[in-house]
């Protein structure tokens, strides 16, 4: 049995993603930022199959796609406040990775499995820039499920979707702990 490693323990215990309207310059550049990406697809992945891909977003491609938001929110006749908070998400965010879930057709490995995968992924991502000293957060939102923003402003073919939009730069505060669940209140044990 390997060693544990008491750091690793200690960073999950003790991890917490930074809310990306906190995020600022400076970002990764590209060679850390590889190093991110090198670590977050080490995730499982059942088959091979890498059902998954990155799209870096850097400056000019946040900006472009802000505009997008403003475009599609107002096409699909979404509420301001929503079309704005999303606007917000690109356009004030530093550097931010788009992790697109890609199905693969495969007899032996479920669509499900891919979407796990994916999010395993995600996670992997998070943690990774996390544990590199960077500010990180996961989110999502409309644009990451409306198949007319993803097809437009990110090309994604009809196989693929958003599952999260990682953003990453340098937080400028940290956050309050916030309530964790009760491991007890959720775990069952089964010895039969």
């Amino acid at each position: 049995m390997p060693d544990a490693n008491h750091a690793v323990l200690d960073f999950l215990h003790t991890r917490r993603s930074r809310p990306a309207k906190l995020l600022q310059e400076p970002a990764p550049d590209r060679d850390a930022l590889k190093l991110i990406l090198t670590a977050a697809a080490r995730t499982p992945d059942h088959g091979k199959l890498e059902p998954w891909r990155f799209i870096v977003l850097e400056r000019a491609a946040l900006k472009r796609l802000a505009l997008a938001v403003d475009h599609c929110g107002a096409q699909t006749g979404r509420a301001a406040e929503d079309v704005e908070k999303a606007r917000k998400q690109f356009s004030d965010s530093p550097l931010c990775v788009a992790v697109v879930e890609v199905q693969k057709p495969s007899e032996k490995i479920p669509a499900i499995e891919q979407t796990y995968s994916t999010g395993a992924v995600c996670l992997a991502l998070l943690n990774a820039a996390l544990a590199s000293g960077w500010g990180a957060n996961w989110l999502s939102g409309w644009p990451a499920h409306d198949n007319g923003f993803c097809g437009n402003a990110l090309s994604l073919a009809d196989n693929e979707r958003v599952a999260g939009f990682i953003h990453i730069g340098t937080a400028s505060a940290l956050p309050p702990e916030r309530p964790r669940p009760d491991i007890d209140a959720i775990t069952t044990w089964l010895d039969t």
